[in-house]
């Protein structure tokens, strides 16, 4: 990844648009127009770092972690990578709230040139019932609404402050607890089932037309994505390995083996997953993670010294696997093998609540960057896997809760084009690095009356 340069270190003035005032966030939320925010070119693409809290979400610099802004936001709520390295997605009410991280890059023939702005929680919204998983894969995001199994889905290379979200709606054949994925090809996977039971997935061509359907997946949750474009998803006897049209089921070693959440990567054929065998646990408390070849099938369990939660998992810019144990050791693992390698200290001892709303660790991988937060000490840790060690702890004004990055990098597939003068726009496009594929949103409890 490209050094990353504040606005303010690297930056030429572009333009300042008309009616500009302050525009800086303040910590009551408030904050200026799109139209009224200035732009500036960086030296580099500038990663920010968006951090939930109670009560809000911040927004921080990745290179100098002062905070760029902070915006109110009601009850739980949380973030999903809108696609296009610039903008993330707030869950909050029935809505995805668009939040615009103000950081972006454009291509320009042999090279791109990048930009920032004030970060801004913005009125554009994707409205529905009971938001769930909201996914990127092949240049369109798709957002699941659990309440009514509406799918809607979307160029995020159009997203915009300005102006309203555009989405083509599809139905799946229940409201449950789903997520739906389009193909490079139009082609749809979503999950089926109802509200009670989540059974499989069914496949529909571009023109909605059903191809496969697979029902040998109870509890089925979560997906990844992993090389050649392969998709899985989770089920609570396995999981499902999906290459285009062909679905096929990988058992569970044990009869009930939840994997119910993955972390894919783009190189590697491997994903990924947790493991849990105990139905009747209120709170279980899981030592082994899976690691499934989903070119052979093989499913490999990998014994672990401490437990993990479900947002213990990562993939490195490698395709390392990485967990994060509650005794505060993040460690890599050679997903070919399932040897653990480095072990690297990174947190105090910790404990997964019984609440999985409450804060705990996070791990957040973005290019090169691998972040875990620590709640109990209100700090955040940037971790550099090739030297083993903690390169940064960024004491934080609140205690944090989800976490997300725009890396402002040129989106897979950005047009290049000719300098006309206009870099004020909102025109970057595909947000990356979750090719860490699987997505926070995995977690199986109920909260206000449907289930992550």
């Amino acid at each position: 990844m490209p050094s990353l340069l504040t606005a303010s270190a690297a930056a030429l003035s572009l333009a300042v648009l008309a009616g500009c005032g302050s525009t800086n966030s303040d910590s009551a939320g408030q904050s200026p127009e799109p139209t009224e925010r200035q732009t500036a070119e960086t030296a580099g693409p500038a990663e920010r770092i968006a951090l939930t809290y109670d009560g809000g979400v911040m927004v921080l610099d990745a290179e100098s972690h002062k905070v760029l802004g902070t915006f109110e936001a009601e009850g739980f709520t949380r973030l999903n990578a809108a696609g296009d390295n610039r903008h993330l997605f707030l869950t909050e009410g029935d809505a995805f709230r668009l939040l615009d991280m103000g950081t972006w890059s454009e291509p320009h023939g042999d090279h791109s040139h990048s930009y920032t702005t004030d970060p801004l929680l913005t009125d554009q919204r994707i409205e529905g019932s009971h938001p769930g998983h909201l996914v990127n894969h092949d240049g369109t995001s798709v957002a699941f609404f659990d309440g009514t199994g509406e799918i809607h889905s979307f160029d995020p290379a159009e997203l915009s402050a300005d102006a309203p979200i555009k989405t083509e709606k599809a139905q799946a054949k229940e409201a449950h607890h789903g997520v739906a994925v389009v193909r490079a090809d139009g082609s749809m996977i979503h999950t089926v089932g109802d509200e009670d039971t989540r059974s499989g997935v069914v496949i529909r061509d571009a023109e909605g037309t059903d191809v496969a359907e697979n029902s040998d997946c109870p509890g089925v949750h979560g997906e990844a994505a992993v090389k050649d474009g392969v998709i899985t998803v989770g089920c609570e006897n396995g999981l499902l390995i999906i290459k285009g049209d062909e679905i096929t089921k990988v058992d569970s070693p044990d009869e009930h083996g939840r994997i119910g959440n993955q972390r894919g990567h783009e190189d590697s054929p491997v994903v990924l997953g947790d493991y849990k065998t105990d139905p009747e646990a209120e709170v279980e408390r899981p030592t082994r993670v899976t690691l499934t070849d989903t070119t052979s099938g093989k499913l490999t369990l990998v014994d672990l010294p401490a437990a993990y939660s479900f947002r213990s998992l990562g993939r490195g810019a490698e395709g390392e696997a990485l967990v994060h144990g509650t005794d505060g050791t993040l460690r890599v693992i050679d997903p070919e093998s399932g040897t653990i390698g480095t072990e690297i200290p990174v947190t105090g001892e910790w404990e997964e609540p019984e609440d999985w709303q409450q804060p705990q660790p996070t791990v957040h991988v973005s290019g090169d960057h691998v972040y875990v937060t620590e709640p109990a000490a209100k700090k955040l840790h940037l971790v550099d896997l090739a030297a083993g060690k903690v390169t940064a702890s960024i004491d934080l004004p609140e205690v944090p809760g989800e976490i997300a990055a725009a890396s402002g990098e040129v989106s897979v597939g950005a047009d290049a084009h000719g300098h006309d003068g206009d870099h004020g726009h909102d025109h970057d496009h595909g947000d990356g690095h979750d090719h860490d594929h699987g997505h926070d949103h995995d977690h199986d409890h109920e909260h206000d009356g449907h289930n992550h």
